[in-house]
Formats: C-alpha cells, sequence, structure tokens
C-alpha cells in the first residue's frame, strides 16, 4: 500500500523513498513524522483515509486555524462539506462543491468542499454522461486544505500545527472524532 500511497503523494523525493520503503501507511507516516518530512506526513495521510474521513480531517484542520471572522462563503463550504461526511449523497456532495466554487476556490474550507465532490459520484453536470474523478484527486484536495490551514495567518506556526493536525487524523483514524480546538490568535 505505501507504494501506491508513494505515487499519489507530491512530495520531496526523500519523502517519496521512506514512503517506499514502509510496510505500511501508519509505519511510513511514523518515519515521515520522525524525518521532519510533516508536509509529506500530511499529505500521506490525505490520501490514506478514506474519503469520508479525510474530508472530515481537512474540516477539522480548517476549523482549527480559522479566523473569527471568517467570510460567510469559506464557513459555508466548511459546514457543505461537514454536511456531507454526515449524509453521503448525491445532493449534499454537488452542494459541497457549489459552495467551493462560491468561496472561490483560495481557502482550506473551499478545498474541503473540492474534496468532498472530488470522492465519488461523477464530474459532470446532472443529467449528462458520467465522469468519474481519479482515485487521487479527493486525497489531493484534502492535502491542499489542509496545507493551506496549516499556513493561514502565520506560516511560522506551520510545524506545531501539522504536529497537531496529524494526531488529529490519526484520533480519524482509530474512529474517534479528531477535533481540534480553535487556535488561540
Amino acid at each position: 500500500m505505501p507504494a501506491d500511497l508513494a505515487e499519489r503523494i507530491v512530495a520531496a523525493p526523500d519523502a517519496a523513498a521512506l514512503v517506499r520503503q514502509s510496510g505500511s501507511a501508519p509505519e511510513a507516516l511514523t518515519r515521515l513524522e520522525e524525518a521532519g518530512l510533516l508536509a509529506g506526513a500530511a499529505r500521506l495521510v490525505a490520501h490514506a483515509l478514506p474519503a469520508r474521513e479525510a474530508v472530515w480531517w481537512a474540516c477539522m484542520c480548517a476549523d482549527h486555524t480559522a479566523r473569527a471572522d471568517l467570510p460567510e462563503p469559506d464557513r459555508a463550504a466548511r459546514v457543505a462539506a461537514e454536511r456531507w461526511v454526515r449524509e453521503l449523497t448525491e445532493v449534499t456532495r454537488r452542494v459541497a462543491m457549489e459552495t467551493a466554487q462560491a468561496a472561490g476556490l483560495l481557502t482550506p474550507e473551499a478545498w474541503a468542499g473540492v474534496a468532498a465532490f472530488w470522492s465519488g459520484g461523477s464530474m459532470a453536470p446532472a443529467g449528462q454522461p458520467e465522469v468519474r474523478p481519479a482515485p487521487h484527486l479527493c486525497g489531493t484536495a484534502v492535502a491542499g486544505s489542509v496545507l493551506l490551514a496549516s499556513v493561514r495567518g502565520d506560516a511560522g506556526r506551520q510545524p506545531a500545527r501539522l504536529r497537531r493536525f496529524l494526531a488529529s487524523a490519526r484520533e480519524i483514524a482509530a474512529g474517534q472524532p479528531g477535533r481540534l480546538p480553535h487556535e488561540d490568535a
């Protein structure tokens, strides 16, 4: 499995090599963290978690670093992505994308919505022939969301944030909610 994941993540060659040398995704995650390759670890998790859990993780990370005055379109995108996690329907999946587009596709919240949309189903407009997303697209959008959240406001906080995010991902993988408290400004 890690070899498949190594092909899906866009990471430094040393991160991909560590993933390929690992026997499992958890082992690869540990190796990446120990090597200080936290962005690569986040990308790995984004692709290793099932889509539903990965989108939830993106939402938790986005919410953690969101400002108190988060613009309404961004809040709506995160809420729509969370709704899709709770109600895995075609309607909630499409609403997640619509709200992501309305938010401008520039924020962690918007990319969580894109991840929900790219989780499956058709990307074509309703009533058109089905066009399924490539298998890596959901994880790619989740990784984008998480990495954007990790540098929001103060990029110098990224390492500590990514460590918190990865702890949240482990909780989610274990069936727990993985909620993160709002970060102190």
